[in-house]
């Protein structure tokens, strides 16, 4: 009867109390890691998608990189032909002007603002001219076509320029062609003294 009367007042025997709550933990525990599980899964998800954007972002990134890498080399002289137009129209004016009769001279000053217009743009683009005659040969910017021999000028020196030669920024665009000036030789000199 002490079973029953436990029963009927509500209490619980110690075997009793033991099943239900070790049942009760064991689902709670998995319960607790099913959630888990589903936030993690959660969380995986949502870092896939991330992913995803993050991918197609990057994608739509270098393919934006490629197209305006792609203009700026097609239109990369704009700004030099833009600063060319005025000097063009200078020398148009200048060959219309010779074209009307005149003196030579207001030719030759329309020219020579043409040719101040073409040096001005090149400088304000970064090109700029070699100098030549007078200073030592420099391989690196000269060309030499020709040796002459002189007395007037020191061995290696440059004396005279066919074409100039310009630089784009510290890049050599062009060397200058010049004449080198040499020593003369003995036999010119023997020459020399038997002709006087």
């Amino acid at each position: 009867m002490s079973e029953i009367g436990n029963k009927d007042n509500g209490e619980i025997s110690p075997n009793e109390a033991l099943e239900p709550s070790s049942q009760e933990a064991s689902l709670s525990e998995t319960e607790q890691l099913r959630q888990q599980l589903q936030v993690k899964e959660q969380e995986a998800k949502e870092n896939h998608d991330r992913y995803l954007r993050q991918l197609a972002d990057l994608e739509n990134f270098k393919k934006r990189m490629a197209r305006e890498k792609a203009d700026a080399i097609r239109y990369a002289n704009e700004g030099l032909a833009r600063d060319l137009l005025p000097v063009l129209d200078n020398l148009e004016r200048a060959v219309e002007h010779a074209r009307g009769g005149g003196n030579g001279k207001t030719l030759l000053e329309g020219i020579e603002m043409v040719l101040k217009g073409f040096l001005d743009v090149f400088s304000k683009h970064g090109v700029t001219q070699v100098s030549a005659v007078g200073q030592l040969f420099d391989p690196k910017k000269h060309e030499a076509i020709a040796h002459v021999e002189s007395e007037q000028h020191a061995p290696n020196t440059v004396i005279s320029e066919y074409h100039k030669g310009y630089y784009l920024l510290d890049r050599l665009l062009r060397p200058a062609l010049v004449t080198v000036a040499k020593t003369p030789g003995p036999r010119e000199k023997k020459a020399d003294d038997e002709a006087g």
